[in-house]
């Protein structure tokens, strides 16, 4: 992906490198049209292109017969753009309004200083070759043009285009785009994966660039997967942007008052006491009679009232994907000796792993040094060495990746373990090729990184523990 974030002020800037690429490959375009055209003269240059669109697609960008001109773009940063007002007004029911309606103006000019050349391009693109052409760096000016002109079918293509790109390090700001842009299924997806990998997303660069009602969404959010110390460490990142963005000196005070109601939302008294003593106490933003009060708070019989919430979030409950029917243990297996455990995956809707439930020792209570990987064609996306005790029971014990691992729809992922400790160990029996859990449908097939016997009718890693 040419860029991970997509900040708002992309919407009203001028353009960017990349932004100007494409305004040249437009012009590059413009020109092969006009000159298209011109060398055929008064050659039926129509015979040489057998359909309507592709005829159409000639017109794109180009002066011939253009009877209506554009100056897009905010000043400074202008293009001037040619149109045909009929092939406008077909592929528009705003611009049919313009030429056509009762109010339409009779004019060879028009200005649209809140649209991004390139992105107005790509709208006329669209209505004239029948083309989607759509990239990072410009895809939501474009989706603003499309809902602005009333394009439908080029506005679902950015939506589109926006969930497949979807991560925690773009998903703040695209949630505060989809609710300017009143999409509530892209509002969903972003809500799916800041709950999920909120600590991510908190953390992100693009968390600090939303606006003030997405920053109090986020906060006042009860299914937040995320510690609150990380939820305080982020708005005050926030409130130092914020402070840049109103040309203050990012002072305590500045920083807390533009914060203002919405520190409340943090919920501070929720926090271990170690972090709230080393962390926010001492941070300064809050006030000498709000720190006192929460100290009293954690501490005291007779707990002061607070204006911050006291009840931590719900967060999300993980689930678990069980892929063996039954389990055994036998006086010479599971041995490990070094060796690869692995099982590949696919999933029909996104989930994001957050870990694996791996089985113990077959001998009575031992502690075990687990190495978990997750991969995706051959590519880690997250490891992680972590130690876990078994009690000697066939249950299953939970290993976590530091941070939930994001997984697409129809495609096959490799997890795997490398274990050490007890080398007598429970394995799992009749394995299933497909497991349904809740909404989500998991496939299952052998890894050819399993070096150590574990493959789908039976062997290690019994359980994927995930979001969804």
């Amino acid at each position: 992906m040419a860029a991970e974030l997509f900040p708002t002020k992309k919407l009203v800037s001028p353009a960017s490198a990349s932004s100007t690429t494409s305004i040249q490959q437009y012009q590059q375009q413009n020109l092969t049209n006009n000159n298209t055209t011109a060398a055929q003269g008064c050659c039926n240059w129509q015979g040489l292109y057998p359909t309507i669109r592709e005829r159409n697609s000639v017109m794109f960008n180009n002066e011939m017969m253009a009877d209506v001109h554009f100056v897009v773009g905010p000043p400074g940063g202008t293009q001037r753009v040619p149109g045909h007002k009929y092939v406008l007004a077909v592929g528009s029911s705003v611009f049919h309004a313009m030429f056509y309606g009762e109010l339409a103006e009779d004019q060879d000019e028009i200005r649209i200083p809140d649209v991004e050349p390139p992105s107005f391009l790509a709208m006329l693109k669209y209505i004239y070759c029948d083309e989607i052409d759509l990239c990072a760096d410009t895809v939501l000016a474009t989706l603003y043009a499309a809902k602005k002109y009333i394009v439908p079918h080029l506005a679902r293509a950015c939506v589109n285009f926006l969930e497949t790109s979807l991560s925690a390090k773009n998903a703040c700001v695209l949630l505060s785009q989809s609710c300017l842009f009143e999409e509530p299924d892209l509002t969903q997806r972003c809500w799916e994966v800041i709950d999920a990998q909120a600590e991510l997303a908190l953390r992100s660069e693009g968390f600090c660039d939303i606006d003030t009602q997405t920053l109090e969404s986020i906060l006042r959010r009860e299914t937040l997967n995320a510690k609150e110390m990380v939820v305080f460490e982020a708005a005050l990142n926030w409130a130092e942007a914020e402070c840049q963005r109103q040309d203050l000196a990012p002072t305590i005070e500045n920083k807390r008052l533009m914060l203002g109601k919405a520190i409340y939302l943090i919920r501070i008294p929720t926090m271990a006491l170690e972090d709230f003593a080393n962390g926010a106490a001492q941070s300064g933003v809050l006030t000498l009679n709000e720190t006192n009060d929460i100290f009293l708070w954690y501490t005291a019989a007779k707990k002061p009232e607070l204006l911050f919430c006291t009840k931590p979030r719900k967060g999300l409950a993980p689930q678990r994907c069980h892929r063996f029917q039954s389990c055994a243990y036998r006086s010479n297996q599971w041995r490990y000796r070094g060796r690869c455990d692995s099982i590949q995956f696919a999933v029909d809707k996104r989930v994001f792993i957050a870990g694996f439930g791996l089985y113990g020792s077959s001998c009575g209570s031992a502690e075990y040094s687990a190495k978990i990987e997750l991969k995706r064609q051959g590519v880690p996306m997250a490891q992680r060495i972590i130690k876990y005790f078994s009690d000697g029971s066939s249950s299953t014990f939970p290993v976590w990746f530091e941070y939930p691992v994001q997984i697409e729809p129809d495609t096959f992922y490799t997890a795997s373990v490398v274990l050490d400790g007890n080398e007598l160990s429970y394995f799992g029996q009749e394995g299933m090729t497909e497991v349904q859990c809740g909404k989500v449908t998991f496939q299952f097939q052998c890894s050819s990184d399993s070096t150590n016997g574990t493959g789908v009718q039976g062997g290690q890693i019994p359980e994927l523990i995930f979001y969804a």
